[in-house]
């Protein structure tokens, strides 16, 4: 089974056991197709570059996971037909990742340097 990583952007407007019950969703699909989800990040309600379906700003996600083709092509599939999804992206990872993503790290970083500057 191959590595892969997919980050995706809901809709604004959930409420964040929207947005929990949808990030389930998705790991069910890859779980019931015998695959690993390996890390879960919530990145929170982040602004987007542009404006998506009169959306300004958005829930991102990030999922990595072990699993086999067929799973990430039904989770993509499922993902385009889902109204609350406004994009997302997967793509393959040649080995899992080490500790938080740099989305993560920056924003912990960002928040040391604010308390550092009182």
């Amino acid at each position: 089974m191959a590595i892969y990583e997919t980050v995706f952007i809901l809709r604004q407007d959930l409420t964040a056991s929207q947005v929990e019950d949808s990030v389930k969703a998705f790991r069910d699909i890859v779980e019931d197709a015998k695959g690993k989800i390996l890390k879960e990040e919530s990145w929170g309600l982040r602004p987007l570059a542009y404006k998506i379906n009169k959306n300004k700003r958005g829930h991102y996600t990030l999922l990595e996971m072990q699993a086999e083709p067929a799973a990430v092509t039904e989770l993509e599939r499922r993902m385009s037909i889902n109204e609350n999804v406004l994009r997302f992206i997967t793509v393959r990872l040649e080995a899992q990742s080490q500790g938080q993503s740099a989305i993560l790290r920056d924003k912990d970083r960002d928040m040391r340097d604010t308390r550092e500057a009182r």
